[in-house]
């Protein structure tokens, strides 16, 4: 089919946001039509459409939300289907175009790397295209690694190689892509006495979390020669990311462990405690699989995790959420307004008064987009707001976290979930910036006039 050129003129007049989206709405489209292939299915098995729709947008957007048990679903290609769909959502759209286009010897122009560095949220144009060389090699290094190692491993708990190395093909590409998803039926929990298999899955959640300009710059570091590695520098975004994301991950565990010391942590040794709260402050960064059944915690565990689910991952990462740094500048501008400052500075550097105001708007419309959210699907479902909670703050972080309710859910409530999924995967700033003018207003400004806060 040869589309006509008033579709490329109408195409090449978007805004480089608009294009994105409407790459990510193609990308929806092309998901769902793989997922529709009946070779995709066991025999016997009839899966409502809407369903087949939400498992795409799911898989696309790396949350891993389900409304069928994947395990009793699809068949062997229907799982090297749903693993592609993950690799493709985790890197982008755009990374996976640019690897077209140099594989086909195109020359990356600057509207291409535009495009890219909205993708990716980046800042610069500068260096777009090295971005995604370095960002495909080095996941396809580590999920190689992670393969070899898992699916090696699991030859101790299934009976042939195949289905070990398939289990260990298809973890490794939920754990880094943060997809959620799962073959055993039961998530990680098969695998909860197992701390190896939990340390691993942890590894790899992180690393597909805490964002491909963080790896790329710890890997220069770490592959710099030693007499030069002194003059190798870290950016702010790494600083504040990585610190960021280890008070959350730290301070996380602790708060699921004492939430639930009485409960579920109650008759558990030390070990189990020590994992299963890190392996859940993990997971809520965007990872969505479980090594427990997370509806035993207890309500306030519930909310708890929300919050966290609703901070997400890092930006220019695999997961959702309003984003990590969002949180930590929102925070620290608090701190510093508090003491009266009037500037942010961290790490001997000063925030752009431009970042502070994405920050403050990112969290306040994600707030809103939340609280709406919840408002609607009480209005129409039979579950109480925690779970329903905890549902919308899943599909907005992209995580896949689910209290059970998931396969109960009216069409409504599916469609509310994979628009959050959606905005959760592109970000509060670029899905906004979807309906912003191309028109610039006039040079001049109205007299100013004070306006009581608080």
């Amino acid at each position: 089919m040869i589309l006509p050129k008033s579709f490329f003129r109408w195409l090449n007049n978007l805004s480089p946001v608009r294009i994105i989206l409407f790459f990510y709405l193609i990308a929806a489209i092309f998901s769902t039509a793989l997922l529709c292939l009946p070779i995709a299915y066991q025999d016997g098995v009839d899966v409502a459409f809407i369903d087949i729709v939400f498992t795409a947008i799911s898989a696309l957007s790396v949350t891993g939300l389900s409304t069928i048990t994947i395990a009793d679903t699809l068949s062997t290609p229907g799982i090297f289907i749903l693993a592609l769909i993950l690799q493709f959502g985790a890197v982008g759209v755009m990374a996976i175009g640019t690897f077209i286009w140099l594989l086909l010897g195109r020359k990356i122009g600057l509207k291409e790397r535009r495009l890219i560095m909205t993708d990716q949220n980046q800042t610069s144009f500068e260096g777009m295209v090295r971005l995604i060389k370095q960002i495909l090699l080095v996941l396809l290094t580590v999920e190689t690694m992670a393969f070899l190692i898992l699916g090696t491993y699991f030859l101790n708990y299934y009976h042939t190689a195949s289905e070990a190395y398939l289990h260990g093909f298809f973890s490794t590409i939920s754990a880094v892509t943060n997809g959620g998803f799962d073959i055993t039926g039961q998530s990680l929990i098969p695998y909860k006495d197992d701390y190896f298999v939990q340390f691993i899955n942890m590894l790899l959640i992180i690393f597909g979390a805490i964002g491909f300009p963080v790896l790329i710059e710890v890997k220069n570091f770490l592959f710099a020669r030693y007499d030069s590695r002194m003059s190798v520098h870290f950016s702010l975004f790494t600083k504040l990311t990585t610190l960021t994301f280890l008070i959350l991950i730290v301070t996380g565990s602790i708060i699921i462990y004492l939430l639930d010391m009485n409960h579920f942590f109650a008759n558990k040794s030390w070990h189990e405690n020590i994992f299963y709260s890190l392996f859940q402050s993990v997971t809520t960064r965007s990872g969505g699989l479980s090594t427990m059944d997370v509806s035993q915690l207890t309500e306030q565990n519930h909310l708890f995790m929300s919050f966290l689910m609703f901070i997400g991952a890092s930006p220019s990462s695999a997961g959702g959420g309003i984003r990590t740094t969002t949180f930590a500048l929102v925070i620290i501008f608090i701190i510093t307004y508090a003491r009266g400052g009037n500037s942010i500075r961290i790490f001997r550097r000063e925030v752009h008064e431009e970042d502070l105001m994405k920050a403050v708007t990112v969290t306040f419309m994600a707030m809103l987009l939340v609280f709406i959210s919840v408002l609607l699907i009480m209005i129409v479902e039979p579950f109480s707001i925690t779970q329903i909670m905890f549902e919308v703050t899943s599909a907005f972080g992209t995580v896949g976290l689910s209290l059970g309710i998931s396969g109960e859910l009216s069409t409504f409530t599916k469609i509310i979930l994979m628009i959050l999924m959606f905005i959760g995967r592109v970000g509060i700033i670029t899905f906004l910036f979807m309906f912003k003018k191309t028109r610039k207003t006039g040079d001049y400004h109205y007299p100013k006039e004070r306006i009581s806060i608080g």
